[in-house]
């Protein structure tokens, strides 16, 4: 009876060479075969041009470690569905380039992305990224062979402070006990992703909401200036609310047989950013004004402010402060008029900021507004004569 052959087609050294470089080459480029790193690409299924980028950086390795190898298309494809027989490469198509696993960024973007969750972890203390950045800091130790100090240096960092505890550990380490939300984050990520609708408790509201168990689709975590916020849609209304994430108990439940696909939870999310975009700040309005709103309905206020010396400068550079942000620079180098065109809900935030620059600053229009800041500094002005 003959025998056959038991030898494993990557037996002879030169295959086996060939498919160490062809996995050593996706790990060097991320992304290889992409549109973004060859023009030509079109499809990997009808047409060579992504396989043929992937040859050339194939070339550019093998002559990094002294190999001479003749690579073919052919023979590329035979060794990509290797890859992908071995579960190296998944069995799908790579459209956007070639990249193993979870491996899709080179070392300068991982520096980036690495630097961006440095910050979310110091100073927005975002519980989870704290851990997933403490794990990755241990994986990446002895990274680079001189050091990883120039890799994790924290070349970029946004240092608006969370003023709340944001971690359990934390805050059992300082003996500062608060059963907020922060708590069953998890949960709440979860939430998002499979859209799945949850019982959640309002335990407090500085400015008079509603206070007691909701009904909510969670669309996303949103960090703004001091605090971490909660971006919701309630099930009953589909009225659109951004809350303080510890105004919340650490209560999140489930609410059996109610969910909706991913599409429905990103069309919420993008009408929720339109209503911040349209806005000044995150107040999403009531149920009422929102509803208008949403349907165009709503008239919009068209308020002028008045800016003097010394903070025109500052006012003139923020030339992308809000989207129908007009200034008028005729009466410099006294004053200039700032100009937006802003829904009823935003008024107060957008008073807040102009109160900022104390008597740097005048309200021109509309009237009702005019009147709250004079009134304001008449107030202010009695407090200092007490």
């Amino acid at each position: 009876m003959p025998k056959f052959s038991q030898s494993h087609p990557y037996s002879d050294r030169q295959s086996f060479e060939r498919l160490m470089l062809l996995i050593t080459t996706i790990i060097r480029n991320p992304g290889v075969g992409s549109a973004d790193s060859s023009p030509e690409f079109l499809d990997e299924e009808k047409n060579h041009d992504s396989i043929r980028f992937v040859k050339e950086k194939l070339n550019q390795i093998s002559q990094e470690f002294g190999f001479e190898i003749d690579y073919s298309i052919p023979t590329i494809r035979k060794d990509m569905l290797t890859l992908r027989n071995y579960g190296i490469l998944d069995k799908r198509m790579y459209r956007w380039g070639y990249y193993l696993g979870t491996g899709v960024m080179n070392k300068e973007e991982l520096s980036i992305a690495l630097n961006a969750l440095a910050s979310l972890a110091e100073y927005q203390r975002s519980p989870n990224v704290m851990r997933t950045y403490a794990s990755l800091l241990k994986r990446l130790q002895g990274f680079e062979p001189e050091g990883n100090s120039k890799f994790l240096y924290p070349v970029r960092a946004q240092i608006n402070r969370s003023i709340v505890h944001t971690n359990f550990e934390e805050m059992a380490s300082k003996k500062q006990y608060k059963n907020t939300l922060f708590h069953v984050l998890d949960t709440v990520e979860t939430a998002i992703t499979q859209g799945q609708a949850v019982e959640i408790c309002s335990s407090s509201d500085p400015y008079g909401g509603e206070i007691g168990l909701i009904r909510v689709y969670v669309l996303q975590l949103i960090y703004h200036d001091i605090a971490w916020y909660l971006l919701y849609e309630k099930c009953d209304t589909g009225h659109l609310v951004i809350s303080r994430v510890d105004r919340f108990s650490d209560r999140c439940q489930f609410i059996k047989s109610q969910t909706r696909d991913l599409e429905s939870q990103k069309k919420s999310l993008e009408i929720a950013h339109k209503l911040i975009s349209s806005g000044w700040g995150l107040y999403l309005g009531n149920l009422e004004e929102q509803k208008l709103e949403r349907e165009g309905k709503l008239q919009f206020e068209n308020v002028k402010v008045r800016f003097f010396t010394p903070v025109i400068q500052f006012i003139e550079e923020g030339e992308k402060r809000h989207a129908s942000q007009k200034i008028n620079s005729k009466g410099k180098p006294k004053f200039i008029d700032f100009q937006v065109t802003l829904p009823p809900r935003s008024l107060n935030e957008f008073s807040h900021w102009v109160s900022r620059f104390a008597d740097n600053a005048l309200v021109l229009s509309p009237d009702f507004l005019l009147e709250k800041h004079r009134q304001s500094a008449e107030k202010l002005n009695s407090l200092y004569n007490l």
